[in-house]
């Protein structure tokens, strides 16, 4: 059996994007390993054990190219709406919040955050099949 333990995205300001994460989702360096060539900065939730892995390169001056196969990461909360105003509140930039249904029944009711990279970050409310 194998258990999720990380996702990583490549950053190019190591402050800009440790600062996002945590305003934005309240997680916390657990641990940063320098080497070299980049440095490896993961942050997790108090309440979780599933990290984000901020990849930073030394010396890379252009922005990653996204390509179009990255999609998003998501994250679940128990008021959305709260959070999407406390994220405001804070000079972010989240999106508007939407629902969806599925049969004519409640899916998912979710907003959208990028991160300082350009990365897709879903936010949605805690239920069903999104715990």
């Amino acid at each position: 059996m194998f258990k999720p333990i990380h996702m990583m995205v490549r950053v190019k300001d190591e402050a800009r994007s440790v600062d996002f994460y945590r305003k934005a989702f309240g997680l916390e360096i657990a641990e940063r390993v320098d080497f070299p060539d980049f440095t490896l900065i993961y942050m997790k939730a108090p309440q979780g054990d599933f990290e984000v892995e901020l990849t930073v390169n030394k010396g890379r001056a252009e922005n990653y190219n996204l390509g179009d196969g990255y999609g998003h990461i998501a994250l679940s909360t128990d008021d959305l709406e709260a959070e999407h105003a406390r994220m405001r509140a804070a000079g972010l930039t989240p999106k508007d919040i939407k629902e969806m249904t599925h049969d004519g029944k409640p899916f998912g009711k979710f907003f959208f955050i990028e991160d300082p990279d350009g990365y897709k970050i879903e936010v949605l409310k805690r239920g069903g099949r999104f715990l």
